[in-house]
Order: C-alpha cells, then sequence, then structure tokens
C-alpha cells in the first residue's frame, strides 16, 4: 500500500499577535512543538511565535509550497482576515490540535527533550486526520 503524505501551510505568531510567520511542513506536531520550546528559526526565537493560529492540510508537496509563497506575500492585514476566517479570536490552536492526533503532555515532554539532545531527532507523529473543527483546518486537493 501507498504511504499517504500530508504538508502543511501554517501561521505561528507571537503572544500579542502583532508578528506573524508563515511556514511549511510534513509534520504539524513536531514543527509546533519546535517553535513552543525554541528550536524554530532565529526570527521566530526572537519575536516568540509560538502560538499555532493557523494552518492548512494538503495531499500535494508543490501545492503546499506554493500556497505558502503565495502567503508571504500578503501584507499582514490580509494574513490577519485570512486567520481570522477560521480563528475570529485567534486562538492558539495548538492544544486541540495535539489532543485531536492523542498526543500526551509526556510524548510532548519526550519529544522537548529528544530535541535538546539532538535537533531534527526522531522526533515524529505519524499524521492522523484532524478530527476537529472544520472550519480550522482547510483540507486542500484530499
Amino acid at each position: 500500500m501507498k504511504k499517504e503524505y500530508h504538508f502543511y501551510v501554517y501561521i505561528t505568531s507571537n503572544y500579542q499577535r502583532t508578528t506573524f510567520y508563515i511556514g511549511f511542513t510534513n509534520n504539524i506536531i513536531r514543527r509546533v512543538i519546535e517553535h513552543k520550546y525554541g528550536f524554530g528559526s532565529e526570527f521566530t526565537k526572537k519575536y516568540e511565535l509560538k502560538y499555532l493560529v493557523y494552518f492548512e492540510k494538503y495531499q500535494y508537496v508543490n501545492d503546499a509550497i506554493a500556497r505558502e509563497k503565495e502567503i508571504k506575500k500578503w501584507r499582514k492585514e490580509k494574513k490577519i482576515k485570512l486567520i481570522k476566517s477560521v480563528n475570529p479570536k485567534m486562538k492558539d490552536l495548538s492544544k486541540g490540535l495535539f489532543k485531536d492526533y492523542g498526543i500526551s503532555d509526556k510524548q510532548i515532554k519526550e519529544c522537548v527533550d529528544d530535541l535538546k539532545k539532538n535537533y531534527r531527532s526522531s522526533c515524529h507523529f505519524e499524521p492522523r486526520f484532524y478530527r476537529g473543527e472544520k472550519s480550522i483546518i482547510r483540507d486542500k486537493n484530499i
């Protein structure tokens, strides 16, 4: 059976929701943990962009990369409008995401410990179907 891949375009923000980072990943859980615990880029660490406020899921890598590039070109106001279209209060979606993927606090801690020892570690979570609010995740091409 052929392995099914998922690719994500996501937006993280700081606590005040004044600065945003648009990213792309094939493992949304690991990437969110990296941002939350300071393993992201220097930009995300500097501005404390550790709150997941938006994400989209894609089946095809080229579609996800194109979408990331598209959103990165937008003005801040347009990005906020996109986020608020599915997350009006711009709340942090990570706890719900972890819960819906069945990721425990213990697993998160183990992943963080592993990342501290070896960035780009074996910390890997198999993506499963997201069972959360349909308005929060936008499945593209699936």
